[in-house]
């Protein structure tokens, strides 16, 4: 056997958690993520949420201090931390999501989420679970702007 039969294969950079590895009550925290005008621009202008309150500044009338980002913008910046960090290449499909507004995220936020998993539930077939989490996301200041639960579908570790 030559050297380069013998040596293991490298491991994937990057890959999430397979089922297995997650238990109930273990908890991450993701990377931070800043929320900038182009971020809101580009997000309103690809999904068409063109309400008066992100395209007016004069709109809110001093409710809201600085440019409102839309909520779904603040979910979708979290997911794509979380999918980087926790699911990628092991996710299956994401089933459901339960979601709640608790404070306006502006541009200049700097925004990250506490993802705790809550129920791992492997399925009858297919080495995959239905795994769900609950995430808090905060501001820089640690305030609470949005909490949701997430139930997703993971794959397990591969056969030997």
């Amino acid at each position: 056997m030559t050297a380069d039969q013998n040596r293991a294969a490298p491991a994937q950079l990057g890959l999430g958690y397979y089922w297995q590895d997650l238990a109930v009550g273990q908890r991450f925290h993701t990377f931070r993520r800043t929320v900038t005008e182009t971020d809101i621009v580009n997000f309103i202008s690809a999904t068409g949420m063109l309400e008066t309150i992100f395209i007016d500044a004069t709109y809110a009338q001093g409710a809201i201090q600085g440019r409102p980002a839309p909520g779904a913008l603040t979910y979708a910046l979290i997911e794509g931390l979380i999918l980087q960090g926790m699911v990628q290449g092991t996710g299956l499909a994401l089933l459901e999501v339960h979601k709640k507004m608790l404070a306006p995220v502006v541009a200049g936020d700097t925004i990250w989420a506490e993802v705790e998993v809550t129920e791992v539930r492997p399925t009858s077939k297919h080495n995959r679970a239905i795994v769900t989490s609950a995430i808090e996301v905060r501001n820089q200041h640690g305030k609470p702007v949005m909490s949701y639960t997430a139930t997703r579908m993971l794959a397990g570790r591969p056969a030997a």
